[in-house]
């Protein structure tokens, strides 16, 4: 079912088109910006009650922007995940706490060893519970957290979301030695068992 929502956002990508997430009857819809997109779709992919995640743009002024404009910074856009799951078997707020532990909440405008405003975290909230979950989660967050730097993330309403290109979505699956090179070079997971120890995604 993940891969079928994927392909069909993927074609309306294609057709430059600004495509809403194909959301079943009973399902939600979340939005996450955590740096690069490919590294965020694999936690949320593993995660029970999950049944799509598509990598795309949000937050930005152009309309239809390319992933080399996107990355280019001047669109305004962050890369995001939106994740299509299903309330009765996994809660919005277990997908924050799998946002969290997945970014480096800690920088504005960066992730890792990627820099700019199009890498930075976020969370796009899509109705006011999703607000009030993230801005509780946000404040237990900084009260428990294993690090001393302030955590930076902001919380902000959905815009329109852009899929990215066909190449980009599962791009850990479909070149799976670029992306273990890519994601170790760029030291993520050294960074997040830094800040957060064993709480750290895996």
């Amino acid at each position: 079912m993940k891969s079928l929502f994927a392909s069909l956002l993927a074609l309306l990508s294609a057709a430059s088109l600004a495509a809403p997430v194909v959301v079943p009857p009973g399902h939600a819809v979340a939005t996450f910006a955590g740096g690069c997109f490919w590294c965020m779709e694999p936690p949320y992919d593993k995660l029970p009650g999950v049944v799509a995640t598509i990598s795309g743009y949000m937050g930005g002024r152009k309309l239809n922007p390319t992933y080399v404009e996107v990355s280019s910074g001047a669109t305004g856009h962050a890369e995001v995940v939106q994740v299509v799951y299903d309330p009765k078997k996994v809660s919005y707020e277990k997908l924050l706490e799998v946002f969290w532990v997945n970014v480096d909440p800690t920088v504005k405008d960066r992730q890792f060893c990627d820099s700019g405003s199009q890498y930075r975290t976020a969370i796009f909230y899509h109705d006011d519970a999703q607000r009030k979950a993230a801005e509780a989660s946000k404040s237990a967050l900084e009260k428990s957290k294993p690090f001393k730097e302030p955590i930076v993330t902001p919380i902000e309403m959905a815009g329109v979301f852009y899929p990215a290109e066909d190449d980009h979505q599962d791009f850990y699956k479909k070149n799976p030695v670029r992306y273990q090179f890519y994601r170790n070079g760029c030291g993520r997971d050294a960074r997040l068992r830094q800040l957060w120890g064993d709480r750290a995604a895996k």
